[in-house]
């Protein structure tokens, strides 16, 4: 069994430009443990997105070693990557990324349509899924009968009806109000005591604060804050 779930080693992305290539990640490391709770933080323009896509499988490095619960993960193909994808990530974005009018169960059980499950056994996950953050009750709503912060738990429940190894979080409370991101972190609180693994990616720095570990994306590798260094700006 590996002793992590996500390890990286030496990643890294250039993009091209007009006069060259602009290097965006320089030799970035990282490691995240079963049931660790990993916040990452960073300036705009400091790499997190591009850091989030290779993470979840939607982009590749130029260089570096990326293996996902003991798999190399990094030079898959689009098949490949979309299998794994599918399978061992689960991704709860700031905008939800829900399925327009279609129902909260059946948002749920979307990645399930990939896996190939029966109609019956994905009702069922679906349904538990839902249950697992508090919508049971919500199954036959659309988003547009749901609050922000219903949408987001929804998008939650799909990111978990596949028992992911990753949960992989893209400021999830960022569209939110006050009391409905609370709600969301109260949640994911709840899955790191239950041992799910995350990395979050944000910019508040209170919500950095609930997790195990806190780093900081800058000069294109990930450096250690402690919660004392979390006063300043990164």
């Amino acid at each position: 069994m590996s002793t992590t779930v996500l390890s990286m080693r030496g990643i890294r992305r250039s993009y091209p430009t007009g006069g060259g290539l602009l290097p965006v990640l320089t030799g970035l490391d990282l490691e995240v443990a079963p049931g660790e709770w990993v916040a990452i933080l960073g300036a705009s323009g400091s790499g997190k997105s591009t850091l989030l896509n290779i993470v979840g499988l939607l982009d590749q490095p130029d260089a570096g070693k990326y293996l996902l619960d003991g798999r190399d993960v990094g030079r898959l193909d689009d098949r490949g990557s979309a299998g794994v994808r599918n399978r061992d990530i689960g991704m709860v974005f700031q905008r939800f990324n829900l399925l327009p009018r279609t129902s909260a169960l059946e948002n749920v059980a979307t990645p399930l349509l990939y896996a190939r499950c029966g109609a019956a056994e994905r009702t069922r996950r679906a349904q538990q899924a839902l249950a697992r953050v508090g919508l049971a009750k919500h199954a036959g709503h659309d988003s547009s009968q749901l609050s922000g912060g219903q949408m987001q738990r929804v998008a939650i429940a799909r990111a978990l009806v596949n028992d992911p190894a990753l949960l992989l979080a893209d400021e999830p409370t960022g569209n939110l109000d006050s009391a409905s991101g609370a709600e969301v972190l109260r949640l994911f609180t709840e899955l790191r005591t239950a041992g799910r693994t995350i990395v979050m990616i944000t910019h508040d720095l209170e919500v950095a604060e609930r997790a195990d570990r806190r780093l900081v994306l800058s000069d294109g590798v990930l450096r250690p804050r402690g919660r004392s260094a979390l006063a300043q700006r990164f």
